[in-house]
C-alpha cells in the first residue's frame, strides 16, 4: 500500500548538490515540498523544476524547503543545477530506494513525476502521484497544501 496524506514520511539521507547530504530529518520544524522527477534535463522536468525556481520566493515564505529527487547522480544533479539556477538542492535517489519508499516507481522502475507536502511534524499533508501524462503541480497547489497544513 502506498503512503500518503495522515502518514508519517518516510525518513532519508541522499547526496545532492552543494557537496553535502540531506535528510529529511534535517527540516524538521520546516514545511518540505520533496519533488520526485523523472530525469535532468528533459523537457518536462525541466520547466517543472524552472516554475518551482522561479516561484521559490513563494515556498520560502512559508519557511518551506523544496528538495528536488530522481534517480541521476549527484554529477548530473550539479550540470542541471548550475544551468538553470535552481536555487534548491537536487538529491541522488541512484539506487531508487527514496522512490519505492514514497510509492513513485512506476511498472518498469521509472520515477514518476510526484510531489509530496511534509508538514512541519514529519507527516505527510499532500500527495500527487502522475499516473500518465506530462502534468506536473502547479504552485499555488502546493502552498495552499503548506498553509492547510499549519
Amino acid at each position: 500500500m502506498a503512503i500518503g496524506p495522515g502518514d508519517a514520511a518516510p525518513n532519508f539521507t541522499l547526496p545532492g548538490t552543494g557537496g553535502r547530504n540531506y535528510s529529511l530529518s534535517d527540516f524538521a520544524g520546516q514545511p518540505v515540498v520533496l519533488v520526485f522527477y523523472p530525469g535532468d534535463d528533459t523537457p518536462v522536468c525541466t520547466k517543472q523544476l524552472n516554475c518551482y525556481n522561479s516561484e521559490l520566493s513563494q515556498f520560502t515564505d512559508l519557511d518551506a524547503v523544496v528538495l528536488g529527487i530522481s534517480a541521476q547522480d549527484v554529477a548530473s544533479h550539479e550540470k542541471f543545477a548550475d544551468k538553470h539556477g535552481f536555487g534548491f538542492p537536487l538529491l541522488a535517489d541512484v539506487e531508487k530506494s527514496v522512490c519505492a519508499a514514497y510509492g513513485v516507481l512506476g511498472p518498469l522502475g521509472f520515477v514518476r513525476r510526484s510531489v509530496f507536502v511534509v508538514d512541519r511534524t514529519g507527516t505527510i499533508r499532500y500527495g500527487h502521484r502522475a499516473l500518465a501524462g506530462l502534468t506536473f503541480r502547479p504552485v499555488d497547489e502546493l502552498t495552499e497544501a503548506i498553509r492547510s497544513a499549519r
